[in-house]
This record gives C-alpha cells, structure tokens and sequence, in this order.
C-alpha cells in the first residue's frame, strides 16, 4: 500500500516550497501540488530531492494522497485564488477534512470562508505565518484561528514546524474563531510598519543631523541591539547599514528612497479607523511609504519649499543615548495602540484573545520578534484583564523615564526640518492618553452649532444629550448621534 501524507501543500513559490521541506525536516510526510505542474517536477529534482515529499499533477491525484481527516495547507496569493482553490478542493473533500490558508488574508476574508466551508461539513482554518523564507523554513511564528474542530488535528504539525522561544514553547497557540489568526497577523504586520518607519527616523537624525557614516550608524545599532532595544529588525537595520556596494561605498545609499507595501498595514489602519481606535502610528506609518512613493513630487516641492537652515553644534553621544530613549518610548507607545485595536475587535468579532498568549506568538520567528514583547506577555500574566500597556508598571515607567529625552529628539527633529512621524506622533498620542481633559469640548459644540448634532454635559449623567440654538435662528431639532 502506497505510504499517505500527514498533511498537503499547495503552492509552490518559495514560502510554500520552504514550509514544505519544514515540515518534512519535523517527519511528517508531505504531499505537494501546485497549479502550474512543472513548479512540482522542478521542486522535487531539486530543493526536495531526497525527501519523503510526495509530488502530485493534479488535485485528485493530490487530495487521494493524504490522510484523512484530510489537512491542506494552501500557499498562495490572498484574495480571488484562494477562493478558487477552495471551490475546486471542496467536491473532493470529506466531511471534517481541513483546509488551511497560510497566505496574507484579510481576516474578514476568513470570517466569509469559515462559514461557507463549515457550511460544506469541511473545516477551515485562516493561519498568520510570519518570518519571511527564512521563518517558513526553520520555524515561523504561526497565528492559527478558525473552525475550533481543527485544532486538535493540526496542532501537533503546526507547533512542531514553529519557531520555539528559549524554554520550547512552540511560537503557536490557537487564537480564536473564523478570523482571529488572520486578524492577529494583520496587527502583526501593521506593528512592523511602525517599527520599521520609526527606526528610519532615527537613521534619519543619525545620518542628516548628526551627521553620521552608515559604519557609525551600524555601529550605534548593534550596540543597541544588545539593551532594550533587542530585535530582528534592530539588527537587520545594523547589517544593511554596514554593508558595501560594489564600489565598497554602503549599498543603502544607491537605493532609491521610494517605500511599497502590500496592504496588510492598510488594513490594519483601516480596521482602526471602522472600530474608532486611534491607532495613529500606524496610520502615519501606511502614510509615510505613501509620501515616499511621490518621488517626483517630493524632487519638485525641495527646490522651492526651503526648510530651517540650523546646524547641529551639541553633544552627538549625548543626542544619540536620548534617540535610544525615544525609540522605546515610542515602540511602546506602537505597541499600546496594536493591542487597543486587538481589544476592541476582540469585543467586535466575539473573539476571546490571550493577550500574553498573542505576544509569546511573536517572540520568535516572526519579523518584530524582540526581547520587548517578553515584557508585553509578562504584563498580561500579572493581569490579564490590563485595559492598555500604559498602564502596567513596567511601560508606564519607561516612558516616564523617557520622556525627557523623547520630548527633545522630537524637537531637535522640529528644528532641523527632520519628518518624524513616528516619533513625534507617539508622543502626541501619549500626552493626549494622559489628559484628564481636552479640547473636545470645543469640537463638540462646534458640531452642535452648524449641524445640531447635540453634546454632553460636565453637569448631567452620560448618555445624556442636549442641543443649543447657538444663532437664536437654528431651531430645536437635532441630528442623529454616534460614536465611531
């Protein structure tokens, strides 16, 4: 009797191919496929050549040759495809048979499919994978949510495949129903814009203020890479900005400065803006490749819009130990904002989120993997009930202790015409959190002047609304009231 696979794989391109060999390198028994055949022939001659991967030509062939309940994961492009694979997998399938997406899907994607594939007796399950070729090959972080029913079946692949943290915890955990891991995912990957946009901005004061070599701005990295400041990111950033070009001059400086995106950090915005979280940093993140992207304009707009002409005369060391401050100050403002929006969609979706559970996920593997977010789960092992990390002991004390020197590198950026969008964001975001009042008041009655759209007094009970006819000419009807 011909051997059956443990588990299937679809999609051959080089995340799907890496996840392959992954989970064969962990003796599961892998059977592959992919739309274009001549992907599997090639795979097999050479990255799989002397594995137990079982190639297959086409979706019968495939779907007879794996165990069941059956477990598909499927590698493709997000969107269209991966409905259209669905649709063809499912006549094929039994009852209780899974169907795993490992791409970038919009979570609400996989809310849509949880139901209609639960609908067909089938199970489904939307898996965050993050960590890149290298992650899919040796250990990712995996955010598996969906038909609850599955869990059971894939956990023992899917956590064996898993990045693991010192003590072996598998970087896996079951997140929630439908959408959650994709959901989580999502989060993850709008958390990385901000990382990656605010370690830029501090490339950007090193090198223009200070003026800096890339070699001292690695060097600055690396040497930051061994405090708090711990992370996959802080050290990739130390290794690009050492590394030469052909001509030994540093490759980061023939690149033109132009940032894309594939839109998860959109979503992830998006998302904020439909639940009423003010993820700014975020937003300024998605914003900030965006205004990259204009190059033109931005070439134009530098020969006629002049900016402060002020030269750099303090203490570059003294300059450089308040930017390390800001930085973390500001990532955990980032990261504050992330979990905001995972509690308030939490309430949304009916999803019950381990917070802590969530940062464990994300302490190896994935690409904002860092010795902070040990900190994060440790906040939520103390309470698991914390309403924002602001207000654990440990990160209120650090932007405490940091306030100092975040509040002058973003006005040192001020005064020499430096964007910092992150940077400066986070620390508007952090003095309005901490604001017993502000200027609302204002806003609201200014809404209530032109467009009656009524307001809350200081005075009365919340919930409580009143109108004022401001101009003695607006009447007394008023218009229908919401919070976003």
């Amino acid at each position: 009797m011909e051997k059956l696979a443990d588990i299937g794989l679809i999609g051959l391109a080089v995340m799907g191919q890496n996840l392959a060999l992954n989970i064969n390198d962990h003796g599961f028994c892998v059977a592959v496929f992919n739309r274009t055949t001549s992907k599997v022939s090639r795979f097999l001659a050479n990255e799989a050549q002397g594995t137990d991967i079982i190639g297959c030509y086409t979706p019968e062939e495939f779907v007879a040759s794996i165990k069941r309940p059956r477990k598909i994961i499927l590698m493709i492009q997000a969107g269209a495809p991966v409905d259209k694979s669905i649709a063809q997998l499912s006549p094929l399938l039994d009852d209780g048979d899974i169907i795993i997406d490992g791409g970038n899907s919009n979570f609400k994607d996989s809310i849509r499919r949880a139901s209609e594939v639960e609908a067909l007796g089938k199970l489904f399950v939307g898996a965050g994978i993050s960590g890149g070729e290298e992650g899919a090959r040796h250990g990712p972080s995996i955010m598996p949510g969906g038909s609850t029913a599955a869990w059971r079946e894939v956990k023992p692949i899917l956590q064996a495949v898993a990045a693991k943290v010192a003590d072996g915890t598998p970087c896996c955990d079951w997140v929630g129903e439908d959408g959650a891991g994709h959901f989580v995912k999502m989060v993850h990957n709008g958390i990385e814009y901000g990382d990656m946009q605010l370690i830029c901005e501090a490339w950007h004061i090193m090198s223009t203020v200070l003026g800096m070599s890339e070699a001292e701005c690695s060097a600055v990295f690396e040497r930051w890479n061994t405090g708090a400041l711990e992370s996959f990111l802080i050290e990739i950033t130390a290794d690009i900005l050492a590394f030469q070009d052909e001509d030994g001059r540093p490759l980061v400086r023939s690149i033109l400065d132009t940032a894309s995106q594939k839109g998860t950090g959109k979503w992830t915005a998006i998302t904020a803006l439909e639940e009423g979280t003010p993820l700014t940093l975020i937003g300024e993140a998605v914003f900030a490749r965006c205004l990259s992207a204009i190059k033109q304009q931005r070439v134009a707009a530098a020969q006629v819009l002049p900016g402060p002409q002020a030269a750099f005369r303090g203490d570059k060391n003294a300059v450089i130990a308040q930017l390390e401050q800001a930085v973390y100050a500001a990532k955990i403002i980032s990261y504050a904002q992330g979990y905001m929006l995972m509690r308030d969609a939490a309430q949304t979706y009916k999803w019950n989120l381990n917070y802590g559970g969530v940062a464990l996920m994300w302490r190896e593997g994935c690409i904002i993997r860092s010795a902070f977010l040990g900190k994060i789960q440790e906040a939520y092992a103390k309470d698991a009930a914390l309403s924002n990390l602001l207000l654990d002991d440990y990160f209120s004390e650090a932007v405490i202790a940091a306030q100092s020197a975040w509040r002058s590198v973003v006005a040192l950026g001020i005064q020499h015409g430096i964007p910092l969008p992150i940077m400066s964001g986070a620390l508007a975001f952090y003095d309005g959190f901490r604001s017993e009042r502000l200027p609302a008041n204002l806003l609201q009655a200014q809404r209530d002047y032109f467009g009656a759209h009524t307001y809350e007094r200081v005075d009365r009970p919340r919930g409580d609304y009143f109108h004022t006819n401001w101009t003695g000419t607006g009447g007394n009807v008023t218009a229908g009231s919401y919070d976003a």
